[in-house]
């Protein structure tokens, strides 16, 4: 029998009514199909029971140590600053010796700088030697009529210190590491040769100095 003809037979048999399903099975199905069974249908009024997992057993083990990764240091600045070479400044406007020593080292002192050894008793240390920033005032004279004063910035050795000055120049300037040299027979800071930038060289008149004004109280003071 040829395969043409069984489906002409197939084809011409009366047809069987299917037989009659509960729709429980079909929803069943439905479900089995798209992967859920009858108990994997997620009813979110119906939480289901949460499932602990079954713990691991933990197996001991040595943690190496986390090696500590070190910090870069921070810069450290030099003990002793540089020198610079003598140099000159142009501010933007004229500056005498008094307000420019009075921004730098922080003294409340006023009057004409020959003035001020005798204003600072009581109020700050003076001293008969140099100190880094300290005040180093000029004793009036017949060059100097209303005195000087200079900020001291370094001390290079028991005859030779650096300054800070303005106005030394008579221009209102600003003269910035100017040597200043002891010339005294003692050694006593009593005397004194400033350096002349224009010349390069020590100028040849000698001062008198007052002595200098410290901020801080030291047991060094003149009084």
């Amino acid at each position: 029998m040829t395969t043409a003809v069984i489906l002409a037979a197939l084809a011409s048999a009366p047809a069987q009514a299917a037989p009659e399903r509960p729709i429980s099975d079909i929803t069943n199905e439905i479900i089995s199909f798209f992967g859920f069974g009858p108990d994997q249908a997620n009813n979110p009024t119906d939480p289901q029971p949460v499932v602990e997992p079954a713990k691991a057993e933990l197996t001991p083990r040595e943690i190496a140590p986390v090696p500590v990764m070190a910090m870069d240091a921070p810069p450290r600045l030099p003990v002793v600053a540089a020198i610079t070479a003598p140099s000159t400044e142009t501010p933007l406007r004229r500056l005498f010796c008094v307000e420019y020593a009075r921004m730098r080292s922080g003294l409340a002192v006023f009057g004409d700088a020959k003035t001020w050894w005798t204003r600072a008793k009581n109020l700050y240390a003076r001293v008969s030697h140099p100190v880094e920033e300290a005040v180093m005032v000029f004793a009036g004279s017949k060059r100097l009529k209303r005195g000087h004063v200079a900020v001291v910035t370094h001390i290079v050795s028991p005859r030779e210190i650096i300054v800070d000055q303005a106005n030394w120049q008579n221009k209102g300037e600003i003269d910035l590491a100017t040597p200043v040299l002891d010339v005294s027979p003692k050694n006593d800071w009593s005397l004194v040769r400033v350096w002349d930038i224009p010349s390069r060289s020590f100028g040849g008149r000698v001062y008198r100095i007052s002595g200098f004004i410290a901020k801080e109280l030291t047991t060094a003071s003149r009084d």
